[in-house]
């Protein structure tokens, strides 16, 4: 564990497991989570002889709770941050809902040979919000009932999104986990409520389309048929179209928050992608 210090003042907190000559593979958390909603997948892939790191976003986790950069340009700039101070090179980069907004703003300006390959999962791009030029999209109003929800009783909030929609526990027959619950709330707990509460206009209304446009390198974009939180139509089949080089990997049934509810599921496939 460790931490660098942003050109802002701003100190991200970061894990940084396996042999330092080992491919790295950085992991970009969801909103409002932090690094260790990657447990499962970094000790997956630590067993695989990977390098895995894994930093808390600014306002969130052990990270400074800031007073700005709550946006995409920040976000990106404190991931390049952190790479610059790892001197990586050829790194895989996978992102988590709003993660993967970070993915794709990162990889889209990422110095040249920073980057070998990226994963979106669940992913907030192209653009959630709904607009003339994005019909499909969720409406301003559902955003803004989430800040409301938030500012209102932040810590019921925290219960409520990951034992219903997040997780899709509200489905008939769902297996509940009250572990997910419960960690869930914690990691949403540790971070800052400004910085939870702008950044729901940081994933909802940030336009990566010319970022996906400018990445070239191969992504793998993976979405569950039934996410509740960032509906499929409207993002994981978008992105992949827009995308040079993408594969678009779709999981029927499945949630937002596959990655810990079938991790045995997702995890032999980002592998393959990343070895192929």
């Amino acid at each position: 564990m460790g931490s660098v210090t942003t050109q802002d003042g701003t100190k991200i907190f970061y894990k940084d497991w396996g042999p330092r000559d080992g491919q790295a593979i950085v992991f970009h958390h969801g909103w409002p989570l932090s690094a260790d909603d990657w447990d499962n997948q970094m000790l997956f892939f630590l067993g695989h002889g990977y390098r895995v790191i894994a930093h808390d976003r600014r306002g969130h986790g052990r990270s400074s709770q800031t007073a700005t950069g709550h946006e995409m340009d920040t976000y990106a700039a404190d991931v390049a941050a952190l790479t610059d101070a790892l001197d990586l090179q050829g790194a895989f980069h996978i992102g988590h809902s709003t993660g993967g907004g970070e993915v794709a703003r990162y990889v889209a300006r990422a110095k040249p040979g920073r980057v070998g390959k990226a994963v979106l999962v669940s992913a907030v791009p192209p653009i959630m919000v709904k607009s003339d030029a994005n019909p499909g999209g969720l409406p301003i109003e559902a955003f803004d009932e989430m800040r409301a929800a938030l500012a209102a009783n932040r810590s019921q909030f925290f219960i409520e999104v990951p034992t219903g929609p997040f997780y899709g526990f509200n489905r008939p027959g769902a297996k509940v986990s009250q572990g997910l619950i419960d960690n869930w709330w914690r990691q949403g707990m540790m971070g800052a409520a400004n910085a939870h509460y702008e950044c729901i206009k940081a994933f909802s209304e940030t336009d990566f389309n010319e970022d996906l446009a400018a990445i070239d390198v191969p992504v793998l974009v993976a979405h569950g048929t039934d996410d509740q939180i960032v509906p499929y139509a409207d993002a994981g089949p978008l992105s992949a179209e827009r995308l040079k080089d993408s594969t678009l990997k779709s999981y029927e049934g499945l949630p937002h928050g596959m990655l810990s509810t079938h991790p045995e599921v997702l995890n032999p496939d980002l592998l393959a992608f990343l070895q192929a």
